[in-house]
């Protein structure tokens, strides 16, 4: 992964703890796992999820590198290439706070919730 492209600001913390749209009352409301754009901090939930937000996200603004915002996971995913890779810090917190579950929020996930992922 280029560390020096526009795609990545490491001085820009992230969005929040969860999926900004989800949080924001988009239907259903729930992710599987979050994505954090490099580019500008933004919180989105990933592929899996029923909304897809973090790719919408890529498409309606252009900014092309996600960080995994799990627990644990460090790796980056370029949207334009389909490649996985390496990256620099980003500003802090490096993930969703570890007592928050995947899937996510408590109290939005149905209860057969792997009927709905892709």
């Amino acid at each position: 992964m280029n560390h020096a492209t526009p795609d990545i600001d490491s001085s820009v913390p992230p969005s929040g703890t969860g999926c900004a749209e989800c949080l924001a009352g988009a239907s259903p409301g729930w992710w599987l796992h979050l994505r954090r754009c490099a580019g500008c901090g933004h919180v989105g939930c990933c592929n899996s999820s029923p909304s897809q937000h973090a790719s919408a996200h890529y498409r309606e603004t252009g900014h092309g590198v996600v960080q995994s915002f799990e627990p644990g996971e460090d790796w980056f995913f370029d949207y334009r290439t389909g490649d996985f890779g390496a990256g620099p810090t980003l500003a802090a917190p490096q993930s969703h706070p570890a007592d928050q579950p995947a899937p996510g929020p408590v109290g939005a996930v149905p209860r057969d919730w792997r009927q709905h992922l892709h």
